[in-house]
């Protein structure tokens, strides 16, 4: 019979037996990354939902501002918002790419949707970077949307615009940090339903038209 190999030495076997754990180690390590990217990527991070629409009422003192319409007149604003109209309002800036042209989109549905009863509601948007928003540029933004009597877009001196922001609770100290937010109101010395969030013109009409009920 074939002679059996002599075991090795205990202190040889040791030093086996640590070699081959030190090579499994890299492969561990790699199963283990590959286990990680794999639940990374069969399991992403959901995408935040759409924000959900805060609404509230308030009474609102109107600032005593004059400010000026895309066309350039001069106006008062308690005297354009007190006719006697329901008032939609909003705040935007001409240059802003974020929040402002999907508010202003969904505001020119609101009025197209409106169909004969659009001259009926007065539809008002402040913008808050008036030293860029000249009456010019502002009737060009008013174009693009489609924007149509009676909805006019107000610029102004900065303080006045602040002044007006501020009494509606829509100040913020930089641009860039404002948010969506739209205003309604059924008449003078009614209180003001404010939603917070991207509105959709459905959400809208739902408050507008109970107001133009009798």
């Amino acid at each position: 019979m074939p002679r059996q190999p002599a075991p090795l030495p205990r202190s040889a076997r040791r030093i086996a037996l640590l070699s081959l754990a030190a090579l499994s180690l890299p492969a561990a390590a790699q199963a283990g990354e590959h286990d990680h990217h794999h639940h990374h990527h069969h399991h992403p991070v959901a995408a935040p939902s759409s924000a959900t629409i805060s609404r509230s009422e308030a009474k609102l003192a109107t600032p005593k501002v004059v400010l000026k319409t895309q066309d350039g007149k001069a106006v008062s604003l308690p005297e354009l918002i007190d006719d006697g109209r329901p008032v939609l309002l909003n705040f935007i800036y001409t240059t802003c790419t974020a929040i402002c042209p999907p508010m202003t989109r969904i505001f020119a549905e609101v009025q197209d949707k409106l169909g004969a009863e659009r001259a009926r509601v007065r539809i008002v948007s402040v913008s808050i970077d008036p030293e860029e928003d000249t009456p010019r540029r502002l009737r060009d933004y008013a174009r693009q949307f489609g924007a149509a009597e009676p909805w006019v877009f107000l610029t102004g001196s900065s303080a006045a615009s602040e002044t007006v922001q501020k009494a509606f609770n829509a100040y913020r100290p930089d641009k860039m940090g404002h948010t969506p937010v739209t205003f309604l109101r059924r008449a003078p010395g009614q209180p003001w339903v404010r939603l917070d969030g991207l509105a959709q013109a459905p959400q809208i009409l739902a408050e507008l038209r109970p107001m133009l009920a009798p």
